[in-house]
């Protein structure tokens, strides 16, 4: 994608020459991308056009990962469930950090999280804060509802159903 600042243009994902900034416009759309094509068509090439060489995820309660490990992640996530779609709900930008509010659905056809596949149409939410710099993502920090997730996926029971 080509932008156009202080008139200059340039390439989403391609590192900005010297001088030349990103826009809080530009690096919402950085993010966008990042969750509608990169998440939600399980692209891989993507990462290095918009994933900084040191891309660092801290996902809640999970040790960071970097980006070989995301794009694993992101692997096994798209073969439990190969109908993933991603809404990008909200998007919120200050100089080179974005947050992001985000809905997936899908339905569970592969493991997930050593559940085995339930045929369940699941939905998933959660929220992120990116750090962008020279035009890539080089941090996310995400917390996602796992909890309710796992209630959809019958890995734990709702509130007030019979625990046994």
């Amino acid at each position: 994608m080509t932008m156009q600042m202080a008139g200059r243009r340039f390439s989403v994902g391609r590192e900005p020459t010297e001088g030349e900034s990103m826009s809080t416009a530009d690096n919402k759309a950085l993010v966008r991308r990042f969750w509608e094509e990169l998440v939600g068509t399980g692209d891989s090439a993507l990462a290095d056009e918009l994933l900084a060489p040191g891309y660092i995820v801290y996902y809640a309660g999970n040790p960071p990962m970097d980006r070989d490990g995301f794009l694993q992640f992101l692997g096994a996530l798209r073969t439990a469930f190969p109908d993933v779609a991603v809404t990008v709900e909200d998007l919120l930008a200050e100089g080179d950090e974005v947050a992001v509010r985000w809905t997936w659905r899908g339905t569970q056809q592969g493991p997930f999280l050593g559940i085995p596949p339930t045929g369940e149409a699941v939905a998933g939410s959660g929220i992120g804060l990116f750090r962008i710099a020279n035009g890539r993502i080089v941090e996310d920090f995400v917390q996602e509802d796992t909890f309710g997730l796992l209630q959809q996926l019958g890995a734990i029971p709702a509130p007030g159903q019979p625990t046994g």
